[in-house]
């Protein structure tokens, strides 16, 4: 998988949709914007959670997408694959598999 390409992907579908409807993609992006900032939980758990859901939904970009952004927010590599085995404990051999697609975010995004 190519991490970098799923997430160009997510970011183009964003900028897609904002042409045939602006408010749309507009308020999808402020709520974005306002559910990840530093709150009660900070913008690194957060994008921890938004990972481990990532990964029980089974999608590919959202892990690219999150991964991303987790590392934006300071997350190690630990303690994004310790999510990762919170939602195998949770979701089983299906999140398993999806670890593949987490290592390789990591691998693709990590700073060495």
């Amino acid at each position: 998988m190519d991490a970098e390409k799923k997430v160009q992907e997510v970011n183009r579908i964003l900028k897609e949709s904002g042409k045939d409807n602006n408010e749309f993609t507009d308020a999808f992006m402020e709520f974005i914007d306002a559910t990840m900032a530093n709150g009660a939980l900070d913008t690194k758990t957060k994008e921890l959670i938004a990972l481990a859901l990532s990964i029980a939904a089974r999608c590919g970009w959202c892990i690219s997408y999150h991964v991303n952004q987790a590392i934006k927010a300071g997350a190690t590599r630990k303690e994004l694959m310790e999510a990762g085995y919170v939602t195998v404990l949770m979701y089983g051999s299906q999140a398993l598999m999806e670890m593949n697609d987490l290592l390789d975010a990591i691998n693709q995004f990590e700073i060495k």
